[in-house]
């Protein structure tokens, strides 16, 4: 096995620190923006739907990686909420799709508009046009991380 330098090891490991505190504070920004208050489980489940559409609550689950009960429980507040709505599976009676709401998508989109808002106006108030030139450039790098 090739020897992994020491900046390669060190940049590893303050990448993935630096990434979970702005994923942190991302989503503190969210819910600041939050009307009604939702637990973490209940925003993931919202925003899978958004990015599946139209599913039923075992998949939902399965991508989540969550049990059936614990997904059942949390489409049950989402319902309560009003974000999304259940209607049967056209290829199967048995089974429900679970969609979102106007209110669901609203929030979906009133969440994404405020944390790249919040992001926008860090960039712009706590670095230089010289340095958030630097960021694009690293991020143009970092790109290639995500590459198979």
């Amino acid at each position: 096995m090739p020897h992994i330098s020491d900046s390669a090891t060190r940049a590893a490991r303050d990448l993935r620190v630096v990434f979970s505190r702005l994923r942190r504070r991302i989503r503190e920004v969210a819910r600041e923006e939050d009307e009604g208050v939702l637990t973490p489980s209940q925003e993931s489940a919202l925003t899978l739907v958004g990015k599946h559409g139209a599913a039923t609550a075992s998949a939902l689950a399965s991508a989540e990686g969550v049990r059936p009960q614990s997904m059942a429980a949390t489409l049950a507040a989402l319902d309560q909420h009003g974000l999304i709505r259940r209607a049967p599976d056209p290829a199967d009676g048995r089974r429900q799709l679970v969609t979102l709401t106007d209110a669901g998508r609203s929030r979906i989109e009133g969440n994404r508009q405020a944390r790249e808002e919040w992001l926008a106006r860090a960039f712009q108030d706590r670095f230089t046009e010289d340095e958030r030139q630097t960021v694009l450039t690293a991020l143009e790098l970092l790109e290639r991380l995500s590459q198979p």
